[in-house]
């Protein structure tokens, strides 16, 4: 990655470090940010850190600047170091990576795709994208994240930018936001697999699946499913259901597809009488007196070069006294009884809750974005105060969430 040098001298009206007295946000960002070579610049992640964590509604560098009461010239500092100074995001999100692997359980790796809206078009990446969800279109950022997801936290640990034609082929918009060289047009899936491959190289555990929701785009789950398994991954993707597939062994729906292809929802509803009773809920914490099912086929997945060599699973619930299937899910995972894929599901709809909680609280929506390393800057702070409850837990969250950290500030 291109690196960026700041000649300048260290900004003023940062504040004294006798200031930063919150212990546990000083050695959080002290880990996080700790490979930052200038001091003043591991204060101001300290401070930005802290900012994003106390100050109420919009995380503007002025309002944060206003919660730490650091001075006039602080916002300004602020607004530099997160967009203008030349720092090294990578090793803090490894940090946010190592934190995570030693103080949580991590079941899966999830993706979650965040829709950051914009007014104009001067912010890196700004783009209409089309949200099928709502059927409108969105001026927007769309960055895509990878996070740490346990049973009770799911932490973001890197990210990637979406970048349409326009900003990467127009050499000038390329200068002007600072997009380096290497950053070269990638689909959401590819953007997937270069996440899992990036930080696969500094991760201490075992692998763990892949989640990732996919079924919005028609053939993403499937290219992303044979990727996966091919670096020997397992994934649990969600996927339309017009993914076609061609069932493993099951001759008794062979008439309904007499060239052997089916797609994985009709496959799914043929079956759904064979299903297997799921564990109730599907979703829930407690019970719940309807009989839903769950139903799964083993398939493998049609492609230019035939058929894979690797047989998959799709599976779906099946509502009692309700027509067609739910949401199905392509998987690799053929081995394990279904009703252990369950949590893996819950995964992605923790990380989906997870990414509106951090979008909408700790600044990313914010955040104007105008640099690609201002955008992945602001990421990387506001993905580090958002984990810092989960990973600090206790004493540290409650000092964080009733202010006293910023009270330390007032001086």
């Amino acid at each position: 990655m291109t690196e960026l040098h700041d000649h300048r001298s260290a900004s003023r009206g940062y504040p004294p470090p006798e200031l930063i007295e919150s212990a546990s946000i000083s050695a959080y960002a002290e880990s996080v940010f700790g490979h930052l070579r200038r001091a003043d610049q591991r204060r101001w992640a300290a401070a930005y850190v802290l900012g994003l964590l106390t100050t109420p509604g919009r995380k503007s560098a002025r309002r944060l600047a206003d919660q730490l009461r650091v001075g006039a010239t602080a916002a300004q500092s602020l607004h530099q170091f997160a967009n203008a100074s030349p720092w090294d995001w990578t090793p803090a999100r490894h940090e946010l990576l190592r934190l995570a692997e030693q103080r949580t359980h991590v079941r899966a790796w999830t993706v979650g795709v965040a829709l950051l809206p914009k007014r104009g078009n001067h912010s890196c990446g700004v783009h209409q994208h089309f949200v099928r969800s709502t059927g409108r279109t969105v001026n927007c950022q769309v960055g895509i994240g990878l996070f740490l997801s346990s049973d009770t936290a799911h932490i973001p640990v890197d990210w990637r930018l979406r970048l349409p034609g326009k900003w990467l082929d127009d050499d000038e918009l390329r200068v002007r936001t600072r997009i380096p060289d290497d950053v070269l047009h990638r689909t959401p899936a590819e953007h997937v697999l270069h996440l899992v491959d990036s930080l696969a190289l500094v991760s201490g555990r075992a692998r763990v699946p892949v989640v990732a929701d996919t079924s919005h785009h028609p053939t993403s789950g499937a290219r992303l499913a044979r990727e996966l398994t091919a670096r020997g991954w397992d994934g649990v993707i969600a996927v339309p259901h017009g993914l076609r597939v061609v069932p493993e062994g099951q001759r008794l729906v062979a008439r309904n597809a007499p060239d052997g292809v089916l797609t994985a929802g009709r496959l799914l509803e043929l079956l759904s009488p064979k299903g297997g009773t799921a564990t109730a809920p599907w979703l829930g914490s407690t019970p719940t007196p309807r009989a839903d099912r769950l139903v799964s086929a083993l398939v493998r997945l049609p492609g230019r070069r035939g058929l894979s060599p690797g047989v998959y699973r799709v599976f779906a619930r099946r509502p009692a006294g309700a027509p067609g299937v739910g949401r199905v899910w392509l998987t690799s995972l053929v081995r394990p009884p279904l009703h252990e894929l369950l949590p893996l599901v819950r995964a992605q709809s923790g990380t989906t809750a997870a990414l509106a909680d951090l979008t909408e609280n700790y600044g990313p929506r914010d955040f104007e974005g105008r640099s690609y390393p201002g955008w992945h800057h602001h990421m990387t702070l506001a993905s580090a105060a958002y984990a810092y409850r989960p990973l600090m837990g206790g004493a540290a969250a409650a000092e964080a969430a009733d202010g006293a950290g910023a009270r330390r500030y007032a001086g």
